[in-house]
């Protein structure tokens, strides 16, 4: 019954962060595949979407399921 199946795999998730070493490469890699980036009031995002105050360097986007999900790079 499942021998011809086309398996795949899939998780549904309130929110997740994807560690990342290069945020710009990956901001660059997510947005050339149709990913748009979350802009918000009161964040220093630059001009691809990525937060640079405080904390690790972080770009959210949503899911198509609309879960809000971010690349973070450690400082």
């Amino acid at each position: 019954m499942l021998a011809d199946s086309r398996a795949f795999s899939g998780f549904a998730v309130d929110d997740l962060n994807f560690p990342v070493n290069d945020i710009e490469d990956a901001v660059d890699q997510l947005s050339a595949r149709g990913v748009r980036f979350e802009r918000y009031d009161g964040f220093e995002q630059d001009e691809r979407g990525i937060n640079r105050g405080g904390g690790p360097y972080i770009a959210w986007f949503k899911d198509p399921a609309g879960n809000l999900l971010s690349v973070l790079q450690e400082r």
